[in-house]
């Protein structure tokens, strides 16, 4: 039986996708109880592992470090660890496994020309499926197969749950609390990228008909601009009458402090973004709106969902008008190209959807009435 003393997972991807690897984590530290466990991912990212019980330390750097900055990193890692988990396929990451550890597991590119030397680095490597297999999926083969090839307990039962592992809860500020008093909805409209953004007016009919169903209406976002922007439009454009009952904490909150939101929210409904993750990961109901991406590779994983070894993804590979397994509930914009898997009609991070623009909002009305 192989142990491994220090381990280093290198998960540098975005905040979506750091939480997506906190499962991985888990089953790491079950497998090498006493082991130090550290994590190297992007500064902006490593909010999602606050107060994982999991892991030791996190290593923050620079998306896109200058040279100085990958010195002291190199310095800080290198043939530290005992074993480097890949949980991207990307060069970078890879490069890293390298220069931190003498074995190496991880994730490989289906390509074989970009693939060939990261499966020669890996003593053991699961290829990518891409928008075939979900992101989680992927990482649990990894570590079960990983953990059966060195003769370690892997799970015998047919499938097993992927526990997804939210920032330790905090306190939310006292305004907020008194906010709170009553039934409350999180909305997120604010997504990475355009072309995964819901229009405007949709959210602005939305949220006034959940006014008048009674319930407050929490917005969230990050500090960006683009966030503030977003979030400032969609208010601008509630009738007057609405406003009192809308609240925008765009900027405000720390990623723990969304936990506690999030947790004790009636619902939560937001686009294809790392909080929609989040939100499925503290068993909130959640209503998720896809538009030409598929769910099947990157979709909210629902809380307690079972995976089993010859199951790709929880989610169907075609556009259904909704699917719900446990706390999530996926809808997606009509159109007979859906999902097309590009980057909005025009494909580039900046365009428009049009599945998304047909999307609504008494669509996603109806999904809410079987949850909250």
């Amino acid at each position: 039986m192989q142990s491994h003393g220090k381990i280093l997972i290198i998960a540098t991807r975005q905040i979506g996708d750091v939480l997506c690897t906190t499962p991985l984590m888990r089953r790491a530290r079950e497998l090498w109880p006493d082991a130090v466990i550290d994590v190297l991912g992007y500064e902006k990212t490593m909010g999602m592992l606050a107060g994982n019980p999991d892991i030791n330390e996190v290593i923050e750097s620079s998306e896109h470090p200058k040279w100085p900055e990958y010195r002291l990193l190199i310095k800080k890692i290198f043939r530290r660890y005992d074993l480097a988990i890949v949980t991207q396929a990307s060069d970078r990451a890879h490069i890293y496994g390298l220069l931190a550890a003498s074995r190496r597991i991880g994730i490989v590119p289906p390509s074989s020309q970009h693939a060939w030397w990261k499966k020669w680095a890996c003593e053991f490597s699961i290829q990518m499926a891409g928008a075939d297999r979900h992101v989680i999926v992927d990482r649990a083969r990894l570590m079960d197969g990983y953990a059966s090839k060195l003769g370690l307990s892997v799970p015998t039962h047919r499938s097993h749950q992927p526990t997804l592992v939210p920032p330790r809860a905090q306190t939310l500020p006292s305004d907020v609390e008194s906010f709170l008093e009553k039934p409350y909805l999180v909305l997120h409209a604010t997504p990475m990228w355009r072309y995964k953004q819901w229009p405007v007016l949709h959210w602005v009919r939305l949220i006034e008909a959940l006014t008048d169903m009674g319930f407050g209406v929490v917005l969230t976002g990050s500090a960006a601009t683009s966030d503030r922007t977003l979030n400032d439009l969609i208010q601008s454009q509630l009738l007057s009458s609405k406003k009192p009952q809308v609240i925008d904490l765009c900027g405000h909150l720390t990623l723990g402090q969304l936990t506690t939101l999030l947790t004790g929210a009636k619902a939560y409904i937001g686009v294809d973004t790392s909080i929609s993750h989040q939100a499925a990961a503290v068993g909130t109901p959640v209503i998720a709106l896809f538009g030409p991406t598929s769910p099947v590779y990157f979709g909210p994983w629902p809380n307690g969902a079972q995976w089993a070894p010859t199951q790709d993804s929880v989610w169907k590979k075609t556009a259904q008008p909704g699917q719900r397994i446990g706390n999530v509930t996926i809808v997606q914009g009509p159109g007979s190209c859906v999902p097309c898997m590009r980057a909005g009609c025009d494909d580039h991070n900046d365009s428009h959807s049009l599945c998304l623009e047909r999307l609504d909002p008494q669509t996603v009305l109806d999904a809410l009435k079987d949850v909250a």
